[in-house]
């Protein structure tokens, strides 16, 4: 008895279902909507989040880890600025609207000791020669993630780098409970 070769196409089209459902664009799952805003109290400059909401703008901010730097900018997709990653960290992990200004947030918010900073803090820093020129998120272990400058990227740094900290103006927080 001989066998008979089976068609070709039996062999291609699996092969071609294949090539095609990698080539195809992957299928968009929903997203969770923003969270309900959490009003700022002014006045304390305060808002009231429990451990999860500081863990969740950690997530955040580790996320946008190497979206580049664009002056003015605050979304991953054109890029950000300082005060626009920490604008967009905080609106879509908290349902907060900040200012879009360093000198803003920290208008907005109240010291915090160096020693007390906790994550989600906000960190300011004079890199213009102009107070609060510069903002980032805390997020502990003395480190934190910024958007330093053009031609740069998200990335995290110490407190303790020398060239921060000669410009560190202190830690701020919209988060109440100390």
């Amino acid at each position: 008895m001989t066998r008979s070769a089976a068609p070709a196409w039996l062999y291609v089209t699996p092969l071609l279902l294949l090539l095609a459902a990698c080539g195809s664009a992957p299928h968009k799952t929903s997203t969770a909507s923003a969270p309900p805003p959490k009003p700022i109290d002014r006045t304390t400059s305060t808002i009231t989040v429990n451990s999860d909401d500081r863990r969740e703008v950690v997530l955040y901010a580790l996320s946008l880890l190497d979206v580049n730097y664009q002056f003015g900018g605050a979304n991953p997709e054109a890029g950000m600025d300082c005060s626009g990653l920490v604008y967009f960290i905080y609106k879509n992990a908290l349902g907060i609207n900040l200012p879009h200004n360093a000198a803003e947030m920290a208008r907005l918010s109240k010291p915090v000791d160096t020693r007390a900073l906790e994550a989600g803090d906000l960190v300011f820093f004079n890199t213009l020669n102009k107070p609060y020129s510069h903002v980032g998120i805390y997020i502990g272990d003395g480190k934190f993630v910024h958007a330093p400058s053009s031609k740069s990227h998200i990335k995290v740094e110490s407190l303790k780098s020398p060239w921060f900290a000669a410009r560190f103006e202190g830690g701020r927080t919209l988060i109440a409970g100390r």
